[in-house]
């Protein structure tokens, strides 16, 4: 399973572990998180949940895995149409924000395109003085799906959001500045940093922690589930523009796309 996952006292921490491909996005990860946040969930001697990457693979995960040509890809409206209930249960970002316990995102390297969103559907983001965030969606002719543009708003405001929507990294400095991470740590204090502020909330009677983060979580989400949904229809789209298909074709090839705006 490329899940990686450690109970350590009152703490679970998952790991994103696809090190041969820098932790990169696959559905396993999406299938993995449905079957162990229940879990998780059920056990009351977890108080908090730290996510991360795999240090081996160099990364908090690479995003989609590109090199698939079935990647972004679906062959006709009418399917992708009849799969978004599955979409809709199966994917991280809801699995992640619904999930009722606190979480804190411990960003180790890159975070990139749905990896970038995963990390702030978590409540609290530690990051690696090395982390950086990109939303490449944009540039490979799609859009950062599931409320990506929309979650990131409210953290960080509309510029902000904008900038990175618009393929513009944000580096550690940067995303603490922003108040996208709370917290940056010299690289190799990272996790000991991370499993500090779990500690501590660990330490937080549960009920309570757990209710302060429905009211921050809901009293922000206003429409959020309606711009989610909408955005799976506009993502479907753009999976059936030329643009898509040729952005996808030159990032495998190495050569910069043609794009023609069809």
């Amino acid at each position: 399973m490329p899940l990686l996952y450690e109970k350590r006292g009152a703490i679970a921490i998952l790991t994103l572990s696809r090190p041969q491909a820098r932790n990169a996005w696959g559905e396993d990860y999406n299938a993995a998180l449905k079957e162990m946040l229940p879990q998780i969930e059920d056990d009351p001697d977890i108080r908090c949940v730290v996510l991360t990457g795999d240090e081996a693979g160099g990364a908090f995960s690479a995003g989609a895995n590109i090199k698939d040509p079935k990647t972004h890809t679906s062959d006709s409206i009418a399917d992708a149409i009849e799969a978004l209930p599955k979409r809709r249960r199966h994917q991280a970002m809801n699995l992640l924000s619904d999930f009722a316990k606190p979480t804190v995102a411990a960003v180790n390297g890159y975070a990139i395109g749905i990896g970038c969103i995963v990390t702030y559907c978590c409540d609290l983001i530690v990051a690696s003085e090395r982390a950086e965030w990109r939303l490449t969606q944009v540039s490979l002719g799609i859009l950062p799906a599931q409320g990506g543009t929309v979650r990131l708003a409210r953290w960080v405001g509309r510029g902000q959001a904008m900038k990175l929507a618009m393929g513009f990294p944000l580096k550690a400095d940067e995303a603490y500045r922003a108040g996208l991470a709370q917290w940056v740590a010299p690289h190799g204090e990272l996790m000991a940093k991370a499993m500090e502020v779990a500690e501590h909330i660990a330490t937080l009677p549960p009920l309570a922690a757990r209710l302060a983060k429905e009211a921050v979580a809901f009293g922000l989400d206003g429409s959020l589930r309606e711009a989610a949904n909408a955005d799976l229809y506009r993502f479907m789209a753009l999976e059936l523009t030329e643009d898509k298909k040729e952005a996808h074709q030159a990032w495998r090839e190495r050569r910069k796309p043609v794009l023609k705006g069809r």
